[in-house]
């Protein structure tokens, strides 16, 4: 029999600043499930990525100095943090400007054998996601969600 998932959900601003409190949750909730220090670290990046391109991507267009008449007018991302027996999900999704992540993956030109130089600024974002968590699914239609998955290695009880 399955366990049944836990789900933590927190709603950020869409600004900078408020990423540190996505991987605050994201630590407590890995560190409780058992994960090492090296893979939330890892996830930590992997989210951190995913904040931001929801911060400038999604919301970028707005001009700067922009004002909303009440607190629920404003750009917002939400982070949930799934708990399975086995892994941990964290899906990121804003209602931004939304892109073609199945466009944009065909369009990426490799990175190996490339150097540091060459690498062009901006959409590496994509590239380090896959490289530190185990799945990584974009979709999008109104704004964008990136659900990333990172595989309990080690088994134990989570409180």
């Amino acid at each position: 029999m399955r366990m049944k998932d836990d789900i933590i959900t927190i709603f950020v601003p869409a600004a900078a600043e408020y990423v540190d409190l996505a991987r605050l949750t994201l630590y407590g909730v890995a560190s409780k499930m058992g994960f090492s220090f090296e893979e939330i670290e890892d996830m930590k990046v992997a989210l951190s990525e995913a904040c931001n391109n929801a911060v400038l991507h999604a919301y970028g267009d707005l001009p700067d100095g922009t004002t909303f008449a009440a607190p629920e007018e404003q750009p917002r991302v939400e982070i949930r943090f799934i708990k399975q027996s086995d892994a941990l999900s964290i899906v990121v999704k804003d209602d931004g400007s939304s892109f073609d992540a199945a466009a944009v993956a065909r369009r990426a030109e490799s990175l190996h054998g490339k150097a540091v130089q060459e690498l062009e600024a901006g959409g590496l974002g994509l590239y380090l996601m896959q490289a530190l968590m185990d799945q990584v699914e974009v979709s999008s239609g109104t704004g964008t969600q990136v659900m990333m998955t990172k595989r309990l290695t080690k088994s134990g009880e989570w409180a």
